[in-house]
């Protein structure tokens, strides 16, 4: 095919795979905490990092990975002390962290607008072999990170309590599961950009999990639908023009959609079988406590 012959859509087609992989990896222990909206406050706080390296002629890629991973520290020290004005820190961290990148963009000597676009929306003519080498190595971490470290995450997403009883570090964990969340906005940044990483984050998460039956399958199941998007959406940004970052979302929506409504009929024929299956127990049993035999990836 054509686009394989320009070094531009190579590196893009690399980082769209590995956004594939690696936003849906963190997404799911997020969703599974009921905190699907992380990455895109996270995203905001990284737009001072960009602006940053524009300021300091620095990378921006490094620069933001830097400030967000603070960003991503200070919000689960307010999660943890803030309690009730804590929505409010959030929200001056998330708005500052915005307003800072856009302010220090404009001050920058080479610093522009449409520079600022590209991060804020992805653009696959932007990404640079340094991008690249910086974008390896950070979804390394993170696909080292969201698979090595798979069931103790999985048992602190489930239930912090138990998971402090048999021993494991929650605050830890919880620290680097933010971490992490905050290396993955500025992998995807380049490709699908600080405002619609989140989406690509949660969606195929949520896709996933209309016909997954275990933790395992859905997580398998959601880093394939990342990565087919994200790819699928690079090549067709590319033959017809159009932001990348919009048109994997979109993508990424209409999978989700047609899994919901493939996964309607089934459970409606799940529920007629359990319903005429007259040895079916009708006692209330409590819901077991997350082992490590639940995650297998």
């Amino acid at each position: 095919m054509e686009l394989f012959s320009y070094a531009f859509m190579q590196r893009a087609l690399i980082a769209a795979v590995l956004v594939g992989i690696t936003a849906p990896a963190i997404g799911i222990y997020l969703v599974q905490r009921r905190q699907s909206l992380m990455g895109d406050g996270i995203g905001h706080v990284a737009l001072t990092g960009v602006g940053l390296g524009f300021l300091l002629s620095a990378n921006p890629v490094w620069m933001a990975t830097a400030v967000a991973v603070a960003g991503a520290v200070v919000m689960e020290l307010i999660r943890w002390y803030g309690r009730t004005r804590g929505d409010i820190a959030l929200a001056m961290l998330f708005y500052g962290g915005m307003a800072a990148g856009v302010l220090f963009t404009s001050l920058a000597p080479n610093g522009s607008n449409a520079n600022l676009l590209t991060y804020l929306f992805g653009s696959i003519t932007t990404v640079s072999p340094q991008d690249i080498t910086a974008i390896c190595l950070l979804a390394g971490f993170v696909v080292l990170v969201t698979v090595g470290l798979r069931r103790q995450l999985f048992a602190v997403s489930q239930d912090e309590e138990f998971a402090q009883v048999t021993g494991l570090p929650v605050r830890l964990l919880n620290l680097l599961v933010a971490v992490t969340a905050a290396v993955t906005v500025t992998v995807a940044m380049r490709v699908v950009g600080l405002l619609l990483v989140s989406a690509l984050m949660v969606i195929p998460v949520a896709a996933s999990q209309q016909i997954a039956r275990s933790f395992a399958t859905a997580f398998a199941l959601s880093v394939v639908i990342g990565v087919v998007v994200a790819f699928s959406g690079t090549v067709t940004s590319y033959y017809a023009d159009v932001p990348s970052g919009a048109t994997i979302v979109l993508l990424a929506i209409g999978v989700f959609v047609t899994l919901t409504l493939l996964a309607a009929p089934l459970a409606k024929k799940r529920a007629r079988r359990a319903a005429g299956d007259g040895t079916r127990c009708t006692l209330e049993v409590p819901a077991a406590r997350p082992t490590e035999d639940d995650v297998r990836v």
